[in-house]
């Protein structure tokens, strides 16, 4: 019975199961598997999982200590049981499509029920109910999905519909004809209607994964959410898009998660939705389809569509103002296979206007804007043709309008002392001295193919060497790699400077990809039939590598061991509340003495974390009277010390406070009290530390908290 319930070869069995359908299975296999993902996936990812918490029924052996348990304890509610709702309904989904499965299926399925009411871990009605519901929605999915199919099909995609008229009857096609009154359509219509398709139940699908509240904010987005409550003209590290796109998104969704963090999704979907037609425009749209589907499978790009940081719009704006400039141009699209080596066309000026903006736009998301305008120099350098247009105003207004959107941002720095100039020269320098290293290189390469797609990264690196050998008269792909390997070269060569961070190429991720993509679409063309294989490939790693990276407690239900805290990718955003939680304890207890008490951080992450999910520290920043408050400084260290409401001393005379301070996870050895801040009070009480869990008891960080009397 544990056997059937918990199969340490049930995982790999699947595996190899859903490669022989998609495989060997022809379209009845893989549209079987295509259907057991769907259902499985929302029937235990939703449905199951919703209806666990809205009964909140506790498991057998949480109220029956005599309960013969023979399996591990579940931290997910009794009622109902996923596992028997997963076999029923997938039962019925393979059923569906092979008629003869339910002699095995069936008795597999009843016997994992009964396996779950024997092993202790689920009542007899847990496993009925499942049943009933994973039956009851497998069919509901499937016969819906079928439906819509036939009437979407028939009129969006007629060309794929005559060939397969029915998802459900796949092992029987034989032709469906077109009613006369079915509009025309072309197979490169198809392709970029199916983007369309893909690009919106994408977007549903993070919003509604935000709207889950599955993770909370990482400790940046909790920082800037505190500035799009002092909204200015820049701030004292970042140019200010990122505090007015948080103080956009909040204005609608309230200073939740999903407000801070809603147009992370919208920028995904708009840069995929720029890259389908300008795809679509120089190749074709089956190519923009595909590049559309390579770029949602890159992790690094991925976490940007639903974590609110400064790169999406970076990432979107440098995209646009490189589109809309090869626009500028004229250039003819390239899918008529013209000569490629001929003069450009006419110049635009609107749209070298256009993306002048967009370039401004760039940078006031990111300073690592103002690369764009070195990628463009190259590309004059290494383009003939293209330098015409430095005799047309086009290009010199497009200067001229970037100019002006830096005006903030000088403003602003102008106003205090050029802060952020000292800040990036700080960032950029050393204190030590240096010595040439191949360490920081390694490390680089390393992140960039797991965050890039491993598959993906080797192709985009082959092809951004080898087209100088096959295509270096091409212009798109001149241009594109002109966009893009500046930067990631320019980053790798810094590695011999100093540590790169993963995310600092991100503006080049989506130019590279580019030029991979038409790179290897023509050599499949010239006859290289093994592209299509490391495509799908490349794919498959992607989609599975990022399902984790949303959900990494997916890796404890496949190899029964949960990940180590310190290796969890979604530590950065998990707990925060339990912290917030357990320093608000303490406050309690420290008001109970009769003054009031404000916290105490270290670190803005950590100030921006309590201040978002404490509820009254969050209620006191909407009044625009902190709480929480980062330790007092004698220079700028963040932005903190430009808010005149966050100088404690200035405030908070007599009253007590919390100190809290994060612990080396791995090590958390006490740390003494900054000294600097126990001066400021007339007794300080170390309180010790507090582990901090997450739901399923693993220790995701370690806080130190102190307890601080009488600001003096």
């Amino acid at each position: 019975m544990p056997l059937l319930s918990d199969n340490p070869i049930f995982y790999p069995a699947l595996l190899i199961a859903a490669l022989l359908l998609i495989f060997k299975g022809g379209t009845r296999g893989r549209l079987c598997a295509i259907m057991l993902l769907l259902v499985i996936a929302i029937g235990d990812g939703v449905i199951c999982k919703s209806l666990k918490d809205a009964f909140a029924r506790p498991r057998p052996f949480n109220l029956f200590p005599e309960a013969n348990l023979l399996l591990g304890k579940g931290g997910s509610g009794s009622m109902p049981s996923s596992h028997a709702a997963n076999w029923f309904s997938a039962v019925v989904v393979v059923f569906i499509f092979y008629r003869r499965s339910w002699r095995f299926m069936l008795p597999l399925a009843f016997l994992v029920a009964f396996s779950r009411v024997y092993n202790g871990v689920h009542y007899p009605g847990d496993v009925m109910v499942g049943a009933l519901l994973g039956v009851t929605y497998a069919a509901g999915i499937v016969f819906g999905l079928d439906l819509l199919w036939d009437r979407i099909g028939r009129r969006w995609f007629p060309l794929w519909w005559t060939k397969l008229p029915s998802l459900r009857m796949a092992r029987t096609q034989s032709g469906a004809q077109l009613s006369v009154e079915s509009p025309p359509a072309t197979l490169d219509q198809h392709w970029l209607r199916l983007g369309y398709i893909f690009i919106f139940v994408l977007f549903a699908v993070r919003l509604g994964y935000l709207a889950a509240g599955k993770i909370q904010l990482s400790e940046d987005e909790a920082y800037q959410w505190l500035w799009s409550k002092h909204l200015a003209l820049s701030y004292f590290s970042k140019p200010p898009m990122i505090a007015y796109l948080q103080f956009l998104g909040t204005s609608l969704f309230g200073d939740t998660e999903l407000g801070v963090r809603f147009f992370s999704p919208v920028i995904a979907a708009a840069m995929a939705l720029l890259i389908l037609h300008f795809i679509s425009r120089e190749v074709n749209s089956r190519v923009g389809f595909i590049a559309v589907l390579i770029i949602s499978t890159a992790p690094l790009l991925a976490v940007g569509s639903t974590l609110m940081t400064i790169d999406p719009p970076l990432v979107l704006f440098w995209t646009a103002a490189m589109f809309a400039g090869w626009r500028a141009m004229g250039v003819q699209s390239q899918s008529a296979d013209a000569q490629l080596n001929r003069s450009a066309g006419k110049s635009s000026t609107a749209l070298w206007c256009l993306a002048g903006l967009c370039l401004g736009l760039s940078f006031l998301s990111k300073y690592a804007a103002f690369f764009q305008i070195i990628c463009w120099g190259i590309f004059f350098v290494l383009w003939k043709p293209a330098r015409v247009h430095l005799r047309t105003p086009g290009p010199y207004l497009a200067l001229l309008i970037f100019a002006l959107c830096t005006v903030p941002v000088i403003l602003w720095n102008a106003q205090n002392g050029w802060i952020t100039a000292h800040h990036v020269a700080d960032n950029a320098g050393r204190t030590d001295a240096w010595t040439p290293t191949l360490r920081y290189l390694w490390d680089f390469l390393g992140s960039q193919a797991a965050l890039l797609n491993p598959v993906f990264f080797i192709a985009m690196l082959w092809a951004m060497f080898a087209f100088w050998k096959r295509e270096r008269r091409n212009p798109v792909l001149l241009f594109f790699f002109s966009m893009g390997a500046p930067v990631f070269l320019g980053y790798a060569m810094f590695t011999a400077y100093k540590r790169v961070f993963p995310n600092w190429i991100a503006p080049a991720i989506v130019p590279l990809f580019l030029l991979m993509i038409i790179y290897w679409h023509k050599r499949w063309q010239q006859g290289a039939k093994w592209v299509k294989p490391v495509l799908i490939s490349g794919i498959v790693i992607g989609a599975v590598l990022i399902v984790v990276i949303h959900d990494t407690n997916l890796i404890g239900k496949v190899a029964k061991q949960m990940l180590p805290p310190a290796k969890d990718p979604l530590r950065r955003v998990r707990a925060w509340d339990t912290t917030a939680e357990a320093v608000g304890a303490e406050r309690e207890k420290l008001l109970a003495e009769g003054k009031p008490v404000f916290i105490i951080g270290p670190h803005y992450g950590l100030v921006g974390e309590i201040s978002f999910y404490l509820p009254e520290a969050k209620a006191a920043v909407q009044g625009n009277e902190p709480l929480v408050y980062y330790m007092s400084a004698d220079k700028p260290q963040n932005q903190f010390f430009f808010w005149p409401e966050y100088r404690y001393r200035e405030h908070r005379q007599g009253e007590n406070a919390i100190f809290v301070q994060e612990l080396n996870l791995k090590n958390p050895v006490p740390s003494p009290l900054p000294e600097r801040v126990q001066d400021e009070f007339r007794s300080v009480e170390d309180l010790g530390i507090r582990e901090i869990r997450y739901r399923d008891g693993r220790i995701f960080r370690v806080v130190q908290l102190f307890a601080c009397r009488d600001l003096q």
